[in-house]
């Protein structure tokens, strides 16, 4: 191998360098104080686990997302997170065991096997927050305005959020006795909308249920959906009607509070369905081909931890939101250059100013004060009238 192709990175993986680390350290830290004011707790999940833990309840495709290695202690497969998540739902439910609702969030990198899609990156970091022990849409309601607060904090610009229910689809497809190759079928081409396809997969079906799931595919729009889907969906079995009912809630409750929000409706989108089991939501902005922000219900996860609980909660990257966001995350450097010497005095009024919040670089034994402009400093510590003093650094 040649020299200089050691210090290549894989294709997905990026070093994060000044001064933007410091703009991401900052997000970061600014987003998880919006979260801890709303209440949720921040947790730190490990990078590896045993695999059959890391993997619970998540599906196939995180299966494929994450990079595997066998544990040299235990001879046992292991796995480096790709979705913190499922993780923090372990703790909600195995290791936390609390009753009623609990709130959590979490900030970590994570690694992918595969990209989300060609040219991302495959080591984001993996910012969100869960809402556990609560099914009601109040907990929807919640977690969606959090993600909209945060969006807000960064001023990422033109967003307008996607809004769904898988519990629709589910419901209809139970309903309709679709075996699950057949129901996988139909779930593909929705996803398409090949709307011949749609009606050849539903032939077979009860009329009136082969009416109602041709139907989701078109069933997209603003708000005039919903009141749409009501009409075309008014006979359809309790958990349909249920499920739509709860995102008409939602939406509403969202228009109220967030009343400039366009908001889009997909009844045919099933984003994570393998895994979502309510409602699922996803914010998008122009020029940005995938979403920057996603989550949804997914009550049953806790189940494979041995506790089954209700949990709906969002994430984003936050390297993606610091890039996006106009929020002024000054990463200039500034600070206090101080010369090297073994005084005393000089010692202490360092250390003074650093437990004051300073920056202050002390020169190593040797270097010049031509080394502060380098070091980033646009003042100095002088020694004035036996006093060491801060002033402007010397031009």
């Amino acid at each position: 191998m040649a020299t200089v192709d050691r210090w290549l990175l894989p294709d997905g993986i990026e070093e994060v360098l000044p001064p933007e680390a410091a703009r991401i350290e900052t997000a970061r830290r600014r987003v998880l104080d919006l979260f801890q004011r709303w209440g949720y707790e921040l947790v730190i999940t490990p990078h590896v686990e045993f695999l059959e833990s890391l993997l619970s309840g998540s599906g196939q495709d995180l299966d494929l997302k994450t990079f595997k290695v066998i544990d040299p202690l235990s001879g046992r497969q292991m796995g480096l997170r790709a979705d913190i998540t499922p993780q923090v739902a372990r703790v909600d439910a195995h290791t936390l065991r609390r009753e009623g609702p609990s709130r959590l969030c979490y900030a970590g990198s994570v690694l992918h096997a595969k990209p989300r899609a060609l040219a991302t990156s495959r080591s984001p970091i993996q910012l969100g927050a869960e809402l556990y022990g609560d099914s009601s849409t109040s907990s929807d309601i919640e977690v969606i305005s959090l993600m909209l607060e945060m969006l807000e904090l960064a001023m990422v610009p033109d967003v307008h959020m996607d809004l769904g229910h898988v519990g629709i689809y589910r419901g209809l497809a139970r309903a309709a006795g679709l075996s699950g190759e057949a129901e996988q079928r139909l779930f593909d081409a929705m996803q398409r909308k090949a709307m011949d396809e749609i009606a050849e997969l539903t032939a077979a079906v009860e009329p009136s249920l082969a009416v109602m799931l041709q139907a989701l595919a078109r069933l997209c729009g603003g708000r005039e959906t919903l009141d749409a889907a009501r009409r075309v969906l008014a006979k359809a079995p309790a958990p349909v009607t249920e499920a739509l009912e709860a995102l008409i809630r939602i939406a509403d409750q969202l228009a109220l509070r967030y009343p400039d929000l366009p908001l889009y409706f997909d009844l045919g989108e099933l984003r994570g369905y393998h895994y979502h089991t309510g409602v699922v939501f996803a914010v998008f902005v122009p020029g940005v081909g995938q979403s920057i922000a996603q989550g949804g219900r997914y009550d049953d996860i806790g189940a494979d931890f041995g506790r089954a609980r209700p949990a709906t909660g969002f994430s984003t990257d936050l390297k993606t939101l610091v890039s996006l966001g106009k929020a002024e995350l000054d990463s200039r450097l500034s600070g206090i250059w101080a010369p090297y010497g073994d005084d005393t005095a000089l010692w202490q009024q360092i250390s003074r100013l650093r437990r004051e919040g300073e920056r202050v670089v002390q020169a190593l034994d040797g270097q010049n004060g031509e080394t502060a402009a380098t070091a980033g400093c646009d003042r100095q510590l002088i020694l004035q009238d036996e006093t060491w003093t801060v002033a402007p650094l010397a031009s």
